[in-house]
């Protein structure tokens, strides 16, 4: 049985976006370990990649999911968000854009030191970063409209954020106090200094009522 022309291009198609996987893991990974210095680099542009960070945080390729972690790590080294509000893959060579459902990292784990002020909120999140919530790291709480709750992101890196998974989210709000914020008084959070207002302090009571 010969085989069909329109899968032989499929195969094709599949086999040539496997090899261009495989070719942006080799340059990925000669970037370095770590985080790569991607804000300096400025390749071209060389298209999409049918690449997808789900809400959980998890990885897909081809509508697949990347179960190979030190894949998924590999490749949130070498992540950067635009201006144009777009996520790409960047190497020295390359650029090229996957997308992404809500935020590219998810925080699962959090410890708290210190008191006052000199309270410290870290973050781990699912591919490995550990950031201080602070002036380089601020939090940021969006309202869900869908539950009538709240997200909270803490920035990773450049534009790049971590959204915080539920659990940890409801530890976070347990440090949560009473504080002024612009003459109004707020339910917030402090970190290294900074405050980061979660909801007034009205909106909080009528949820507790």
């Amino acid at each position: 049985m010969t085989e069909r022309a329109d899968d032989r291009e499929e195969s094709l198609t599949a086999a040539t976006e496997a090899r261009g996987l495989e070719a942006l893991v080799s340059r990925a990974t000669r970037a370095g370990k770590g985080p790569a210095p991607v804000e300096r680099w400025n390749p071209a542009f060389c298209g999409e990649l049918d690449m997808e960070i789900r809400e959980d945080g998890t990885w897909f390729y081809q509508g697949t999911p990347i179960g190979r972690m030190a894949l998924v790590q590999l490749f949130s080294s070498v992540l950067r968000k635009d201006e144009d509000g777009k996520t790409y893959l960047v190497t020295p060579v390359e650029k090229v854009g996957i997308r992404v459902v809500d935020a590219p990292f998810i925080a699962v784990e959090m410890d708290v030191s210190g008191t006052g002020d000199g309270q410290v909120i870290t973050f781990r999140t699912n591919v490995g970063d550990v950031v201080e919530a602070g002036p380089d790291h601020p939090l940021r709480f969006v309202d869900e409209d869908a539950t009538g709750g709240l997200k909270p992101y803490v920035l990773v890196r450049g534009r790049l954020e971590a959204l915080v998974a539920r659990p940890v989210m409801y530890e976070l709000v347990e440090h949560g106090e009473e504080i002024e914020v612009g003459g109004r008084r707020m339910f917030a959070v402090r970190s290294k200094g900074a405050v980061y207002p979660i909801m007034p302090v009205e909106r909080l009571q009528r949820l507790s009522a």
